[in-house]
């Protein structure tokens, strides 16, 4: 019934194995792929015909995260997987990226790439073993597909790389200064395709060689999927590419001229304008015959590429007059918003971002309900892209994939230079709001940023500034590396390579390529570049910094304390009882960990000084020879029981109260009296003396063996 197929090796600590023929038998390719004990199920189908008109390649690639995988079930009212979340998202992004470029050229059927995760060992990601499935999947399937591609993950530790880290060694790593590098990297066996990644001040030496590192070790990965095609592959779909040469000449001819005359206009805006009169116009002297040919966009799209990519290459200048390595002009400014913690405008030629930063407390941070465990995070950071930043009057809803990957980009940028948890206990939101956008938003987010933090008076350790760098490969070899390129350079280039960190390193690397022919040369000669780009940047944004920025009178103050742990549940209470009366009296936020860890936060500092107060009387000791103001809570033939310190009471004997003989305690003392007391210490069985008469009950202080006797 079935024809299984199965192809296994040895891959670092792990086995992973691949496996067709047994499940979604009617899906194009279906392979599971297993790493350890973490499966992933990739399904591809595709339409055998394209849509009538259709331009563009309708690639779809979802990725999803089964709660049942790792023995879990969902949370929420509907105990269901609802939207995708995060994680699934960036991951669906991870796999699209490095595969889109590799389907052959006009081809335009629709593609459906769907990795399920049917099982989490809680050690093994499965983002990567996701990415191995879909390239498995697609070799097999018989689609135009120029695979295989693998995929991993890259550490950095004690100058060592270490293929595939844990899942928990990926966690949290500003909190893990051994851990300093998280970078996946995908590729052919020829080259590498797609890098991401988050890093902690690497060199470019050191980030090339994690690249250099990961693509040495997919190697035997892709020998495994070719292994796996060659006994499992079905018929090769029955597709040749397009021959529209004609149609290129003849678009060429009529608007070749006009197209290189818009591309030379400097302001986006009136070059956007040039660029789409020029298609009209080429549009105009085209045949209905033409004009109906599904090739058409490619043809157009082809001229602007050829105009644009040669101009660059061959006399080194762009479009906007730069050469190959000049920055656009840099605005910065800070404390544009009144009531704002922090904000910062960063404006980069016709990109501008208004980055505004909000600092919270313990409540605001963000409960994340993953496979491998449930987690808060204390950072966030949100990027919209409204339509009027591009002059468009476009849908408006929720975030797309686009913003939620540069959001990410941005977000693990600026997780290098974040302070510690215990040094700053703030809750970090950032919100980078894009105006203006032709070209690189997401550095943009991470400029401003940078700048946002340290105007809400973050102490970061060092800022960041991004940069985004583009290639132009010509077929004969000759290329130019461009440092801040456009929106159009971006489009119509070979790659996209976005670099972020500090004056000291690289804190976060992502680079997408749309060509088989990127070199380690042109890396480390673009990786050196963007370095030069980053410092430039870097000193643009100082000038914006003149001194430390004053904390926002809006933002909450917090207080951290550390009590003992056997003290929680007093500080607690039956059913929250305490707790929730000292923040009723004091005014005051106030959050307590498992590890005794107590936030206390306000705007006020008086409301944190009393919570304070009131939190300290409860898990301090009382010293023995201290004097405390206490209140007389009962009064006794023998003495008087008054509470000193905090829920404490004790005993004033009535030898204790006067240096005279007294009749009965309530000759000098009434209930609800306030008095000082000396704390004398503790008898046998542990019961408090206290004493009243060796201390000045109008001053408080102690009185002396002479002053007594007088």
């Amino acid at each position: 019934m079935f024809k299984i197929t199965t192809k296994t090796m040895q891959w670092g600590d792990e086995t992973l194995t691949l496996e067709t023929g047994k499940v979604a038998r009617q899906a194009d390719g279906s392979v599971i792929a297993t790493l350890g004990e973490t499966s992933v199920m990739a399904n591809v189908t595709f339409a055998k015909e394209p849509k009538p008109g259709q331009d563009f390649f309708p690639l779809t690639v979802h990725y999803q995260e089964k709660y049942y995988a790792a023995g879990k079930v969902p949370g929420g009212f509907f105990k269901r997987e609802a939207r995708p979340t995060e994680k699934e998202t960036l991951t669906a992004r991870l796999i699209d990226r490095p595969i889109r470029p590799l389907f052959v050229d006009g081809f335009k059927h629709e593609v459906l790439v769907m990795c399920t995760v049917l099982s989490h060992d809680l050690e093994n990601d499965p983002d990567i073993v996701a990415m191995i499935a879909a390239s498995a999947a697609l070799t097999i399937s018989g689609v135009p597909f120029m695979g295989p591609i693998a995929g991993c993950r890259v550490g950095f530790v004690d100058g060592e790389y270490v293929l595939n880290p844990a899942v928990d060694d990926m966690q949290d790593l500003r909190l893990k200064p051994e851990q300093r590098l998280d970078l996946v990297v995908a590729g052919t066996k020829e080259a590498v395709m797609m890098v991401e990644s988050e890093a902690y001040e690497l060199t470019e030496a050191e980030m090339l060689g994690a690249v250099t590192f990961a693509h040495e070790q997919i190697q035997p990965v892709i020998d495994l999927i070719i292994d796996l095609a060659e006994d499992a592959a079905k018929e090769p779909f029955d597709f040749q590419a397009p021959d529209y040469s004609d149609l290129f000449a003849a678009v060429k001819a009529a608007g070749e001229d006009q197209m290189r005359a818009a591309f030379a206009i400097k302001d986006k805006q009136e070059r956007t304008a040039a660029v789409a009169a020029a298609r009209q116009a080429i549009k105009e002297k085209l045949t209905e015959e033409q004009l109906e040919d599904a090739n058409l966009g490619s043809a157009m799209k082809k001229l602007e590429a050829s105009i644009l990519r040669g101009d660059v290459v061959k006399g080194g200048t762009r479009i906007d007059g730069r050469s190959t390595t000049d920055v656009r002009q840099i605005v910065c400014e800070t404390g544009l918003l009144p009531r704002t913690h922090g904000s910062a405008l960063f404006t980069r030629g016709e990109t501008q971002g208004l980055v505004v930063t909000t600092l919270g407390t313990g409540d605001d941070e963000q409960f994340i309900d993953a496979l491998h465990g449930n987690f808060k995070s204390n950072f966030l950071l949100h990027y919209n892209f409204p339509p009027y930043s591009v002059g468009e009057a476009g849908r408006v809803g929720p975030p797309g994939r686009r913003e939620i990957g540069h959001g990410k980009l941005a977000w693990r940028a600026l997780q290098a230079v974040l302070p510690a948890p215990t040094d700053f206990p703030y809750t970090l939101r950032l919100v980078s709001e894009i105006t203006e956008s032709n070209g690189s938003s997401s550095m943009a987010s991470v400029c401003g940023g940078s700048l946002s933090m340290m105007d809400a008076g973050v102490p970061l350790k060092s800022a960041v500034a991004g940069v985004a760098m583009g290639l132009i490969l010509e077929d004969d070899g000759d290329y130019a590396i461009l440092t801040d390129i456009l929106g159009d350079e971006d489009h119509l280039g070979d790659m996209d390579f976005k670099v972020a960190g500090t004056e000291n390193g690289i804190t976060s690397l992502q680079m997408d390529i749309k060509v088989a022919g990127i070199t380690p040369e042109i890396m480390e000669k673009a990786l050196a570049q963007a370095k030069d780009g980053r410092m430039h940047i870097l000193g643009e944004m100082n000038k914006a910094l003149s001194g430390a920025a004053d904390f926002s009178v809006h933002a909450p103050r917090i207080e951290t304390m550390q009590i003992p742990t056997d003290k929680i549940r007093e500080v607690i209470g039956s059913g929250g009882k305490v707790i929730r009366e000292i923040v009723e009296v004091s005014g005051a936020k106030v959050d307590i960990n498992d590890e005794g860890i107590i936030k206390i936060a306000s705007p006020n500092a008086e409301a944190i000084q009393k919570a304070y107060d009131m939190i300290h009387s409860i898990v301090a000791e009382p010293e023995e020879g201290g004097i405390y103001k206490g209140k007389v809570v009962k009064i006794v033939d023998f003495g008087a029981f008054v509470n000193f310190f905090g829920k404490r009471d004790g005993l004033v004997h009535v030898s204790q109260i006067e240096n005279r003989r007294l009749n009965h305690p309530s000759d000098v003392l009434k209930e609800g009296q306030e008095v000082w007391v000396k704390l004398l210490g503790f008898d046998d069985r542990g019961k408090v003396r206290l004493s009243m008469k060796v201390v000045d009950q109008e001053t408080g202080e102690e009185v002396t063996k002479e002053e007594a006797a007088e």
